[in-house]
């Protein structure tokens, strides 16, 4: 088999496996045990759960984040995002991929257990990025200069106070979550302009390195003319 053909086959088969664990994890979490007692339901063996995800639980909650990232990407394929202005991009991408998981909230709530482990802190960044990466371009950013960093760590934060606000919201159709996620974009999208202001400020302030040195030149003016 292919290299190509073997990752394919690997993908599909812990994309079924995380499936298959999800009515399992709100009673036994993101756990290799989860993972062995659910590898049938997937068609798998229980030893299979170990030689797809060898770190374990990080390492399971890591593709359960992947899986939801390429889901997003293809509900999003089907949205006429080109359309929208680009907060409304990114608010449409945000919503599509928390809504699609409205009945698993329990497990990201495991799954964020999972994640704040100190150990697990370099790989729950990195999934973060994935996810942040992926709604940047699929909202189409071309940004190859420091700005690329900047959005990707403003979303990055838009994306997370959002989540966790939606974990526990109970209004009607998570309507509040939604109001929550719109006001925290419009704050991201006022720093540019307020940065703006900032630099302009300073291009006409006057320097204090200058004006410090004017002034020993004029006191030592002074001082010879005494």
């Amino acid at each position: 088999m292919r290299d190509g053909a073997m990752e394919d086959r690997l993908r599909r088969d812990r994309d079924a496996l995380v499936e298959a664990m999800l009515p399992h994890v709100p009673f036994d979490g993101w756990t290799p045990g989860c993972a062995r007692r659910a590898a049938a339901d997937a068609g798998l063996e229980p030893e299979d759960a170990g030689r797809l995800f060898p770190a374990g639980p990080i390492d399971i909650v890591a593709h359960y984040c992947d899986l939801a990232d390429r889901r997003m990407l293809v509900a999003l394929a089907e949205r006429d995002l080109p359309s929208l202005r680009v907060r409304d991009r990114i608010a449409t991408a945000v919503r599509v991929r928390l809504e699609a998981h409205a009945g698993e909230r329990v497990a990201i709530r495991r799954a964020i257990a999972v994640t704040a482990m100190p150990p697990h802190a370099a790989a729950a960044a990195r999934a973060l990025y994935r996810t942040v990466d992926a709604i940047w371009r699929v909202a189409g950013d071309t940004a190859t200069d420091f700005s690329f960093y900047t959005k990707r760590g403003l979303l990055a934060w838009v994306y997370t106070s959002t989540l966790l606000y939606w974990l526990d919201d109970e209004s009607e159709g998570q309507a509040d979550s939604w109001a929550f996620l719109d006001r925290r974009i419009g704050e991201v999208l006022q720093i540019p302009k307020i940065r703006g202001r900032v630099e302009r400020a300073f291009r006409f302030a006057p320097n204090p390195v200058r004006t410090a040195r004017a002034f020993r030149r004029g006191a030592a003016q002074f001082r010879a003319r005494r």
